[in-house]
């Protein structure tokens, strides 16, 4: 089966003014989509061709011959998960069972604040911080380009892409800004509490 481009949980313009309709139409309607050509390109003929995203990834992970398989296939992930992590009206504090775990594994919320900030800020170069659930126990983590939590035996709950295209149209240089905005005014704790609890 193709891998196929999802599309935004909800329209280009729905994050402004804090993330443009034009960022959002190039990051999912060009870089997204080509990963996903990437990716159809590179399985096509292969065993995994008929396997489903989260199979390639754990299968090409580690994989040397595999290298640009498991980048397009993570970097497919996580933009769809990454969109999700966001919604209109978002970010501030969050409720339910992922606040009450945020107080319990770090102390309060405004060091889990912190620990993010400080996670996507000291990313060099391209990739992501997250919020993952490792043992039981809330954990702040980044990555680097396409590498994705999943492989690491951690369970992703939130994402921000610190990846340049993500916000520089919108934020150029000023990638504090970004994740101060994604946090103050994007971040859909629903679906951080749907991940906490599935």
């Amino acid at each position: 089966m193709a891998i196929t481009l999802p599309p935004l949980p909800y329209e280009a313009s729905a994050l402004e003014p804090y993330i443009s309709a034009n960022t959002l139409g190039y990051h999912h309607g060009k870089h997204h989509q080509t990963y996903v050509n990437n990716l159809n390109n590179l399985i096509q003929s292969t065993p995994l061709a008929d396997e489903a995203l989260e199979a390639i990834i754990f299968a090409s992970a580690n994989v040397p011959e595999k290298v640009g398989i498991f980048n397009n296939a993570a970097q497919v992930w996580n933009h769809t998960f990454y969109w999700s992590c966001m919604k209109k009206g978002g970010g501030g504090v969050p409720s339910g069972a992922v606040a009450a775990k945020i107080i319990e594994d770090f102390g309060s919320f405004e060091a889990f604040i912190e620990a993010f900030k400080n996670a996507g800020l000291t990313q060099f170069g391209s990739g992501w911080a997250w919020l993952v659930l490792d043992n039981g126990k809330l954990k702040i983590t980044k990555t680097s380009n396409a590498d994705t939590p999943m492989v690491h035996q951690q369970k992703a709950l939130l994402t921000v892409d610190v990846w340049e295209h993500a916000y520089y149209l919108d934020y150029q240089n000023k990638r504090a800004d970004y994740i101060d905005i994604f946090l103050k005014h994007l971040v859909n704790w629903d679906f951080v509490n749907a991940n906490l609890k599935a």
